[in-house]
């Protein structure tokens, strides 16, 4: 992976994945390193975040780099100054670069004019860095993957479109129940079967709830809206008014299942706040292991990890 970007799971094999958890795994449990020594990493970002800059400042830190954070208001990405001159700018000063965009075509641009690898830090498209740590997560709680069942009820959004890339890729079952309309793109659903074919994993598409987080091992929801998508909300609220994760939803799942989120969350729509809380969620493991992830993800991409594969097998 070194010298590559990450835009996309679909950069990435079942392999590589399988890497970056033992080596988050291992690196999670060694802190702070001077992998990074002397290595800067530029944030770019065009909407506000609290795990997804703070996990990568603090990575790169326990790394022995450093980041620069670059506002909206400081860069103006396509308006004050244009996107590919931004990267062949950027590429002078840094050694990569992780982009938060609202258009997915932003960050292409972006990484086409780089001279240095870019990391896709959240599109309109997909949400990778949330996924892996996403299978992190999971994998700690489990002890494995493969063959696990992963239900997710709500919007076929961006978290959403890499979680069922990553599931395919590693063997993990994955169910979504989302409206008739809000379904994941049919782009992405073919990438993910054909990936699912390879490697003996489940895809299962549905407008039922009920039929998806039945026996699940893990059931996951998100926002039913996103930055960007304020203006609808309240027709959001009443199409997802039946997809809500609560104890009633919960109770078809398996007796030891776990409660995923990527938050924020708005308690009380998409998740109850008694689930949120419960003994069975995980959503502040999930956000920690952003951190550990993107340990992994830059050292790998800055310098070429090598740890034993201590964590994964």
């Amino acid at each position: 992976m070194k010298g590559k970007d990450l835009l996309s799971i679909s950069d990435l094999s079942g392999d590589d994945i399988r890497l970056l958890i033992s080596d988050a795994v291992d690196t999670k449990a060694r802190g702070w390193l001077s992998l990074l020594d002397g290595k800067v990493l530029g944030l770019i970002f065009e909407k506000p975040s609290l795990r997804t800059r703070l996990s990568f400042e603090i990575a790169m830190r326990q790394l022995g780099g450093q980041t620069v954070y670059l506002s909206p208001a400081e860069v103006g990405l396509g308006e004050r100054e244009s996107v590919p001159d931004v990267a062949r700018v950027l590429s002078r000063y840094v050694d990569a670069i992780a982009a938060r965009t609202f258009s997915h075509q932003t960050l292409e641009i972006l990484a086409s004019y780089s001279g240095v690898p870019v990391i896709n830090a959240l599109s309109d498209l997909e949400h990778p860095c949330q996924a892996l740590a996403d299978l992190l997560t999971i994998y700690e709680k489990k002890g494995e993957l493969d063959g696990l069942t992963l239900a997710f009820v709500g919007d076929g959004n961006n978290v959403a479109h890499s979680l069922l890339l990553a599931a395919s890729l590693t063997g993990v079952n994955f169910r979504i129940a989302s409206p008739a309309d809000y379904a994941v793109q049919e782009e992405i659903l073919y990438r993910a079967k054909e990936y699912a074919a390879a490697s003996g994993a489940e895809i299962f598409c549905t407008e039922e709830p009920h039929l998806a987080v039945s026996g699940a091992d893990i059931v996951y929801t998100d926002a039913w809206m996103s930055m960007g998508q304020e203006a609808e909300a309240q027709e959001r609220r009443a199409i997802f008014a039946n997809y809500q994760v609560n104890g009633e939803l919960l109770s078809l799942a398996k007796e030891d299942a776990i409660i995923m989120h990527p938050l924020p969350a708005h308690r009380g729509e998409e998740v109850t706040e008694d689930i949120l809380d419960s003994p069975q969620s995980v959503v502040f493991d999930q956000a920690e292991n952003r951190m550990h992830l993107q340990k992994a993800l830059l050292a790998q991409i800055l310098g070429g990890l090598e740890i034993p594969l201590a964590g994964y097998r």
